[in-house]
């Protein structure tokens, strides 16, 4: 699966986006301690998820960026084999 983050550049986007793509439930918190929550208990995420175009929003949001790397980190190795990974950007 792919989730292309072009035009992506806050926080309240990305968390919506995210919602929509990964069918989040509809009670979702729409912050990082809701999607960490979402991604490991609640939704079944694909064997391999792969995030594009992430590079404005890193531009934008570089807080937010680091949160959602160290996340994609912790899934990595809490949820092996399923894998999410920052991919190269699509023109």
């Amino acid at each position: 699966m792919i989730i292309d983050l072009s035009g992506i550049t806050n926080e309240a986007a990305i968390h919506q986006l995210f919602k929509e793509k990964l069918d989040f439930p509809e009670w979702y918190g729409e912050n990082w301690d809701a999607f960490w929550d979402s991604i490991v208990a609640v939704v079944e995420l694909p064997e391999h998820l792969n995030i594009i175009n992430w590079e404005d929003f890193a531009r934008h949001c570089p807080r937010d960026m680091q949160i959602l790397q160290r996340l994609i980190q912790d899934y990595n190795i809490a949820m092996t084999p399923k894998h999410i990974e920052l991919g190269l950007a699509v023109a």
